[in-house]
């Protein structure tokens, strides 16, 4: 049986570093689950459920502070939100599930430790987020379509994306995840929530803990506390997470 406080105290631990980084925490919840031996069923609409309670705390914050460029977000937003939804509707067995999240977690993994040096520099404050609209619809729907399918909001993937291709600078790259996550993590949970009869008992407490830990993260992301290291260092948790879904299940 899952002690319910041990993951609490784990999804905390997400929350603050995930939300540091404009991002909700989807992957490091799933991760745990993992770890402690959760049921896809359970584990999927969990995390879902505690991202969208991050990602709107992480939204508001960035947003407050001028962080988040809504006309960039709208074309991905376009692509994600319908695919996100089909995700989550999907039915997907127990065994592919936890293959396709341990794949996704050590995607995510190496995208923290490639971005997380990147992260570290400072913004220069000016440039507005930009990014070509009929790729960004198509890069959403890819992005949203694995959100939903996985339980994931997809900022993992997305604020790589901003940065590599120049869209976007480092905070306003996290603000744009942050909005990214919230609607994907809505989108799909809705989906998921069309074939689940209920959502664990356990879950007030951890949406409590994460909230917490929201309410941290965004202070430290928004103020430009450096995250590097926590990046490295999460990334590192992720590989072992996803490796142990992939090879042992």
């Amino acid at each position: 049986m899952v002690d319910p406080l041990l993951l609490a105290a784990l999804f905390f631990g997400a929350a603050v570093l995930y939300s540091s980084v404009g991002h909700a925490g989807a992957s490091a919840y799933l991760a745990a689950m993992g770890l402690l031996g959760v049921a896809p069923d359970v584990a999927r609409p969990t995390a879902l459920a505690l991202n969208i309670v991050v990602a709107s705390f992480v939204t508001f914050r960035f947003w407050r502070r001028g962080y988040i460029s809504w006309r960039a977000l709208l074309p991905f937003l376009v692509g994600s939100v319908p695919f996100a939804f089909i995700g989550g509707s999907l039915p997907i067995s127990g065994a592919l599930y936890k293959q396709l999240v341990g794949i996704v977690l050590i995607v995510a993994a190496i995208q923290l430790a490639r971005t997380a040096r990147r992260a570290a520099q400072a913004d220069t404050g000016h440039a507005e987020p930009h990014a070509p609209a009929i790729p960004a619809v198509g890069i959403g729907g890819g992005i949203g379509f694995l959100s939903g399918l996985t339980g994931t909001g997809g900022g993992i993937f997305l604020s790589p994306v901003l940065l590599i291709a120049g869209w976007a600078e480092t905070r306003a790259a996290s603000g744009m995840a942050a909005g990214f996550i919230l609607a994907n993590s809505v989108a799909g949970l809705v989906g998921n929530l069309s074939r689940l009869a209920a959502l664990p008992p356990a879950l007030p407490l951890w949406i409590g803990v994460v909230v917490i830990g929201a309410l941290i993260g965004s202070e430290i992301g928004t103020r430009k506390a450096p995250t590097f290291r926590l990046r490295e260092l999460l990334s590192v948790v992720l590989v072992i997470a996803g490796l142990k879904l992939i090879f042992v299940g």
